[in-house]
């Protein structure tokens, strides 16, 4: 495909005066556990493991992406699992990623520093599923489908971030419940089950699909983990299987509590520099920018951001750009990066087509910018409103155009004025 080159977007936009820049650090309070490995250890002896006999199998499914010291928590969990002279194997809980290969999902896992030889234990990365049950929500009838590798498996337990999700809100949103419905579930499952919860909603379908898989897999548990702001283990807690679907709903409102954010909450625009499903699910985190963009799913009341600014992905992303559609403009250098293979598997089996469509393209940050401020309506350049952060994730050191300073909270300190300059087209700040 080609795009318009700068000469030709060049000559579309008249000159716009850049804002005035500075260097903020944002730091709410937060509380981190100091031994968290020793605290998931401490917390697998609360579940029953009683009824297996010595040498029994036990998968431990784990997958999801940006967790804090993950592959120390597997670890953790497999080396009590020896102990107890059971036989543990890893079991990627990832729904369709990894461009739904379980080559792809190995070296998923891998990026998060998973491997056979780090944890202690095999991992069984196969595809094939089963169908465990056919359930109904509202009008619509699905099948549940379940990882063979766990079903195979005396024992199952899931390792997992309690979070707010990026496509819906509810009582149950990212975390045990949903890796065990669609990270277990590899495609087919992941697939099945947002197709019916599109139509009859994300928690009666994620509810039906679990208790289909509770009385199907031998499930002893979980372990939950919750994270603050700095993107740290705040909190560790195993969760019985019979007690996942009634303990989730406190651990989630903990999560939203501690959540990282932007300081402020109304914005002209904002300028991510990367995406990727490292950072979060839907590439941006959608609780953190106020778009979810899936049917019949309202965006979020807050924060209220007119335009958004994508200006590539994160290297451990490995061009799976699910989430460029979540903004409003990218450049050249970001859609180079994308493949669509892994980038388009995500979207069809979620079924959230508009986080993968592509934004307006520029040829580079300087008409990126001056397009945005175009579409802004060429607003003054002391009171336009630009926040600018590295990604969704990594909120504690951003920069904001002077409009903004004015309404930064006590968390905030202006570390001093920059200049944003050019280099070729691309943006770099430094020290005015």
């Amino acid at each position: 495909m080609e795009f318009p080159d700068h000469d030709v977007v060049a000559s579309l936009l008249d000159a716009q005066p850049l804002p005035g820049f500075v260097r903020v650090r944002h730091t709410p309070a937060t509380s981190a556990l100091s031994e968290p490995t020793t605290r998931v250890r401490e917390e697998l002896a609360r579940l029953d493991f009683d009824s297996l006999s010595p040498g029994a199998s036990v998968a431990v499914g784990v997958g999801s992406r940006g967790i804090h010291r993950i592959d120390e928590y597997v670890t953790a969990v497999v080396a009590e699992l020896d102990r107890r002279g059971f036989e543990p194997v890893v079991v990627p809980a990832m729904g369709s990623h990894g461009g739904a290969t379980a080559e792809g999902q190995r070296e998923t896992l891998a990026s998060l520093g998973v491997t056979e030889s780090r944890v202690g234990a095999p991992v069984d990365a196969r595809m094939d599923v089963e169908r465990v049950a056919e359930v109904t929500v509202g009008d619509t009838a699905f099948s549940v489908f379940l990882s063979s590798a766990a079903l195979a498996a005396d024992a199952l337990l899931v390792v997992n971030r309690v979070k707010p999700h990026t496509n819906f809100s509810g009582r149950v949103e990212s975390g045990l419940c949903k890796m065990l419905v669609a990270g277990l579930g590899k495609r087919r499952g992941a697939s099945s089950f947002h197709a019916t919860a599109l139509s009859e909603g994300y928690v009666p379908a994620l509810e039906a699909a679990f208790g289909a898989i509770a009385d199907a897999a031998p499930l002893v548990g979980g372990i939950a983990l919750v994270e603050n702001a700095d993107e740290e283990t705040s909190h560790v807690e195993a969760v019985p299987g019979s007690e996942i679907l009634d303990r989730e709903p406190a651990l989630l409102e903990r999560a939203y509590e501690e959540m990282a954010t932007l300081p402020v909450e109304d914005i002209d625009l904002l300028v991510v520099d990367e995406l990727g499903k490292d950072v979060s699910g839907a590439g941006m985190d959608t609780n953190v920018i106020g778009r979810y963009r899936v049917l019949n799913a309202p965006d979020p009341d807050s924060p209220r951001i007119k335009l958004i600014y994508a200006r590539g992905l994160t290297d451990r992303t490995e061009g799976n750009g699910n989430g460029i559609g979540l903004a409003d403009l990218t450049r050249r250098a970001a859609v180079d990066q994308l493949d669509l293979k892994k980038t388009y598997a995500n979207a069809l089996t979620s079924g959230s087509l508009a986080k993968s469509k592509l934004p307006v393209v520029a040829p580079d940050d300087e008409l990126a910018l001056r397009t945005a401020l175009s579409a802004l309506g060429s607003p003054d350049p002391d009171s336009v409103r630009v926040v600018w952060i590295r990604n969704t994730q990594e909120l504690g050191e951003l920069y904001v155009s002077s409009g903004v300073v004015s309404d930064l909270p006590d968390t905030t300190t202006v570390e001093g004025e920059v200049t944003l300059a050019f280099d070729d087209g691309t943006a770099r700040f430094e020290p005015s």
